[in-house]
């Protein structure tokens, strides 16, 4: 079990690098570029940003995909991309699931997802907010 979560772990380390890395790249491209002002200028900036956000989330959802099956708990690699995209949203249909010595796997994988969708929805609320000029003021 403590191996399962060590690679769980390691895996959970190896998307919030991927995370950091994309986000970072994303900000650094949003700080070199003009700030939209009107209405589809910053309309297509945030589909922008989310396609960037859903690309990064794909990116790491594959590599929990391709190591259940380098490992042998999952049987394809279709069927572990299903599964894991399943897991990593916490969406958990059940139709498919990893042999008993991987399900601690599972549970890291699940909380990654999570992580992962609540930095990139601060993120996306920054940007919002940045372009709005809404954001909060510091209490007195």
């Amino acid at each position: 079990m403590l191996t399962r979560l060590f690679v769980g772990c390691s895996l959970m380390a190896f998307c919030v690098t991927i995370h950091a890395g994309g986000l970072m790249l994303a900000l650094r491209r949003l700080r070199e570029s003009v700030i939209p002002t009107g209405f589809w200028s910053s309309t297509w900036l945030f589909v922008l940003v989310a396609i960037w956000i859903v690309l990064l989330h794909c990116l790491e959802i594959f590599v929990w995909a391709a190591v259940y099956v380098w490992n042998g708990a999952m049987p394809d690699l279709s069927t572990s991309i299903y599964f894991s995209a399943v897991t990593y949203t916490t969406t958990g249909y059940g139709d498919i699931v990893l042999p008993k010595e991987w399900r601690m796997d599972a549970g890291v994988e699940a909380l990654t997802g999570i992580l992962m969708c609540g930095w990139s929805t601060g993120f996306f609320f920054a940007i919002v907010s940045r372009l709005h000029g809404t954001q909060p003021t510091p209490r007195s």
